[in-house]
């Protein structure tokens, strides 16, 4: 398969932290840090939805995109405490994160849930980073390519090919290495990623399976991101710790742009 008919994608999960008032000083210090980067390599900073204007005026220009971390799979009603794929799209949010492990995990996700999410972001221009991933447990039974085969089928499930498979990103963060300052050996994460481009392939094409992004979500960061972006199926990183540091974040996306 040709890794050239993929982009490279970098985006950094700030999950609960940050405040407006020092996204600036963040960027300021960013920018000069990626002077190199280029249009071959995307990079993107996924905040909390109070963030997202702040760091939509902030990144303007830069060519550095905004994300959401999560959507509701519905388009308005009564949903309190919801924000929908549209209402995300109104204001310029490019990104959205869906299915991420601790939403499944702490808040009862589930892949059908993801499905109808990513159905939802799909009516939408905004690029889909759908997460799966197994948990220690799960690896320590063996099912790890199971498991992922099954979440991956969910989640595209009436997923059409074409223009709208290509605004979406697969993202494979194992649990077990979220936070934990485990990583996957980027043969493990390679094994899992070829694994899901294979699914690609049987649900889709080869062609199709070539062009969609796959991301690694376990615990990348500036030490460890030059060797897992250099496996064949790795195309990114779905970053978290470390893309809260802007010299470290800067580190990773120098490493995809090589």
């Amino acid at each position: 398969m040709n890794r050239e008919l993929r982009k490279t994608v970098i985006a950094g999960n700030w999950k609960m932290n940050m405040l407006a008032s020092e996204i600036k000083a963040f960027k300021d210090e960013l920018m000069p840090l990626i002077s190199g980067y280029s249009a071959w390599c995307e990079a993107a900073i996924c905040t909390p939805f109070v963030l997202l204007p702040s760091a939509l005026d902030v990144f303007k220009g830069t060519g550095v995109g905004v994300g959401a971390q999560n959507m509701s799979q519905h388009e308005s009603g009564a949903y309190t405490g919801e924000v929908s794929a549209t209402q995300l799209t109104d204001i310029g949010t490019q990104y959205v994160i869906i299915g991420h492990s601790e939403r499944r995990q702490y808040y009862g996700e589930t892949d059908e849930s993801v499905n109808e999410k990513t159905l939802a972001a799909l009516k939408t221009p905004m690029t889909a980073i759908v997460c799966v991933g197994e948990t220690l447990e799960q690896r320590e039974q063996g099912i790890t390519n199971s498991l992922v085969t099954k979440q991956v089928e969910t989640a595209l499930k009436n997923v059409p090919g074409g223009e709208e498979l290509g605004k979406i990103i697969i993202a494979y963060e194992p649990v077990w290495a979220i936070g934990t300052g485990k990583t996957a050996t980027p043969e493990d994460a390679q094994e899992v990623c070829k694994v899901i481009r294979d699914v690609l392939a049987k649900l889709y094409c080869e062609k199709s399976a070539a062009s969609i992004t796959i991301q690694y979500g376990g615990s990348m960061n500036d030490k460890n991101a030059k060797e897992l972006l250099a496996q064949p199926d790795i195309d990114g990183g779905l970053i978290g710790g470390a893309s809260l540091k802007p010299d470290a974040f800067a580190v990773i996306i120098n490493a995809a742009n090589q």
